[in-house]
């Protein structure tokens, strides 16, 4: 039976770059992010079910429309929780068949933004979380000019703290530096080896 480890982080901390260098080891990652972009896309289920409840979030090729949903998001505390609702179900079947896919494998990876929001951490038979401090963390999302101050902070409010996520976490990953993210991964995956052999 595959070891899970879930990585999670808050949003600017590294997690996508760190996620990339599991892969790098030959970890099979399913990606929450990547899974929710492609349920996004025209005919999905997630498209057809925002297309019922927020109709013009939906491009005219079926598609949805990010920035929209994103205002709406901003201009209605209670739009997150009803896209949530009809989204999380698909995303967690996605996961599911990802983790059935690939059973032969020593360690998977769950790379999800709020694992510790939904409680992902039960299934997980161990965690591991990226953290940099604030002042980079803010930079880094302003730096990618695709998001506000306020819809940034918006998130921020929804998200666990980084210091609850790391006094919960079984792993920290410093990711400060690349040299310093990639020598955190060996490691882990050496941890997680040596225990299961054990």
């Amino acid at each position: 039976m595959s070891f899970i480890l879930g990585l999670t982080g808050s949003i600017g901390m590294g997690k996508s770059t760190t996620s990339q260098m599991f892969a790098d080891e030959d970890i099979p990652v399913w990606d929450a992010d990547a899974t929710v972009h492609r349920l996004y896309q025209t005919g999905q289920p997630a498209a057809l079910a925002i297309g019922q409840l927020f109709p013009t979030a939906i491009d005219p090729d079926g598609s949805v429309n990010r920035a929209t949903l994103r205002a709406l998001i901003q201009a209605d505390k209670t739009v997150l929780d009803r896209l949530n609702a009809a989204v999380h179900p698909l995303v967690a079947a996605d996961r599911a068949a990802f983790i059935a896919a690939n059973q032969g494998a020593e360690i998977l990876l769950l790379d999800v933004p709020l694992l510790y929001e939904i409680g992902l951490d039960a299934a997980c038979d161990a965690v591991a979380v990226v953290s940099a401090p604030a002042d980079i963390q803010r930079q880094r999302v302003l730096d990618r000019g695709a998001m506000t101050e306020a819809e940034f902070q918006t998130i921020l409010a929804r998200q666990l703290p980084d210091a609850e996520k790391r006094k919960r976490a079984t792993y920290v990953i410093p990711t400060t530096s690349l040299e310093a993210a990639r020598q955190a991964v060996k490691d882990v995956l050496a941890d997680i080896r040596q225990a299961k052999d054990a």
